[in-house]
């Protein structure tokens, strides 16, 4: 018997939308997971080339004393000017996207997996949408997302609009995607509707018994 082709999805939202405890959850399932913001995050500390781009593009204020990027405040340089935070992009997404590819390969040609999950919050502003075969938007209410931002990165609410402001509308997205997965609930209900999501994304209809581990929220 053939085996079934390895499905590719795209988990995106906006910020403080919960994706990451999405893919997470997803993970759980079986699905392999590529985080996207993590290899970004990588690069800007590893790759010598980048940061030397980045140095001559925004000054040597955004190092640390220890010569590594200080990500706090370049985040502040950029969500205060849409033309460096597009400088910004253009500097670290190709090495991103880049390496985003070279994994999902690796993991496509492993055949371990039914379902390959990459969580980027970018995919419909770089247009990335013809690399998957689904994208699933997930949304959460505003006061929940700035509420979520406040706790895990300390910004302030004006920091915080900057960075919301700087996607497209999380409410746009969803009418592009596959699936739409509302984080208005509690963890459980998150994982719920996940599963369901899994299941017709894969056509499978018995009940999932999910892999014990711990999800990671974002």
């Amino acid at each position: 018997m053939a085996q079934t082709p390895t499905k590719v999805i795209g988990i995106t939202g906006g910020t403080g939308c919960g994706q990451t405890t999405v893919a997470n959850l997803f993970g759980d399932l079986g699905a392999r997971v590529i985080h996207a913001d993590d290899i970004g995050h990588r690069i800007l500390q590893s790759d010598p080339s980048v940061r030397q781009e980045l140095v001559a593009a925004f000054g040597k204020s955004i190092l640390n004393r220890d010569g590594s990027i200080n990500r706090k405040m370049l985040g502040d340089l950029v969500f205060k000017d849409q033309t460096k935070l597009y400088r910004l992009n253009a500097i670290v997404h190709p090495h991103m996207i880049a390496e985003v590819v070279e994994q999902l390969e690796e993991a496509r040609q492993s055949g371990k997996f039914p379902l390959i999950v990459v969580d980027a919050a970018l995919i419909y502003e770089l247009s990335l949408e013809h690399m998957f075969d689904a994208i699933v938007v997930v949304t959460a209410r505003l006061k929940e997302r700035v509420r979520r931002l406040k706790e895990r990165d300390g910004l302030s609410e004006r920091e915080i609009m900057k960075r919301i402001q700087s996607q497209i509308p999380v409410q746009e997205k969803a009418r592009w995607a596959d699936y739409v997965i509302r984080n208005t609930g509690t963890l459980e209900d998150l994982r719920r509707h996940v599963e369901g999501v899994y299941r017709k994304i894969l056509g499978i209809r018995q009940t999932i018994r999910r892999r014990r581990s711990v999800s990671r929220s974002r």
